[in-house]
């Protein structure tokens, strides 16, 4: 008993050691050298296979292509019998319903169709899928002091990051293996002080390009721990 005791303390005593040793940026490098070691992401050109599982819903499977060097990005999702697509190339946007550009504008509001969202879709999948490397964007402000947190009986270290009023407004905490520094959950708060937003866990790897990604991500809301949804990177390639 008492030496399971005395290793519970050395653990707790050196989590903490590690935590104080680092600063954000630190930190933030060393959870970018294990997600992304060859420094790939500023010139990433892949395409990503998504199953999006809803409660309640039918699975959305979707086909996402991101090539930053030539600034495309293309989403075709299909749920039931309904595809849409969306494109931005060079800051272009195109957009079609089952394959056709011509479409009514009931049909562009029931399935989200336009131009402005398209470009947050774009943001959205950028963002989250390049993660932690999309932490050094301009704007973005990390929280110079590393804190140490249990999230499901597991201890991380945890990077608050913050962006100018220009970026966004959102509050973001990232948790990290303290021994490997991968990425295994993200949060995020609109308003910290009423506990709103979502916090997500990942699970699994893929590769691609050299890259690390999450393979599954499962959505929770922060107030009650209500079950969102799961997405599963079930494929991923290089252009």
């Amino acid at each position: 008993m008492k030496k399971n005791t005395f290793l519970l303390l050395f653990v707790i005593l050196a989590l903490y050691t590690r935590a104080q040793d680092y600063s954000g940026d630190q930190l933030l490098d060393k959870a970018i050298e294990y997600h992304d070691p060859t420094g790939a992401w500023p010139s990433f050109r892949g395409v990503l296979s998504i199953t999006m599982q809803s409660p309640g819903k039918s699975d959305r499977v979707s086909e996402v292509v991101i090539d930053l060097p030539a600034r495309y990005f293309k989403l075709s999702a299909t749920t039931d019998d309904i595809t849409t697509t969306q494109i931005i190339d060079r800051g272009q946007c195109t957009l079609s319903l089952n394959g056709n550009a011509d479409f009514s504008e009931d049909d562009a509001k029931s399935h989200g169709l336009n131009c402005d969202r398209a470009r947050s879709i774009k943001n959205y999948y950028t963002y989250l899928y390049g993660l932690p490397m999309k932490l050094r964007d301009p704007g973005t402000i990390i929280d110079p002091i590393v804190h140490k947190k249990t999230f499901e009986e597991k201890e991380y270290l945890v990077l608050k990051v913050t962006y100018d009023k220009t970026v966004g407004g959102d509050t973001w905490y990232f948790y990290f293996d303290p021994a490997t520094y991968a990425m295994e959950v993200y949060q995020f708060y609109h308003n910290e002080a009423s506990n709103d937003g979502e916090y997500i866990l990942l699970s699994g790897e893929e590769r691609v390009s050299g890259i690390k990604m999450p393979k599954t991500r499962a959505w929770y809301y922060n107030s009650d721990d209500k079950y969102l949804g799961t997405d599963v990177l079930i494929k991923a390639s290089g252009l």
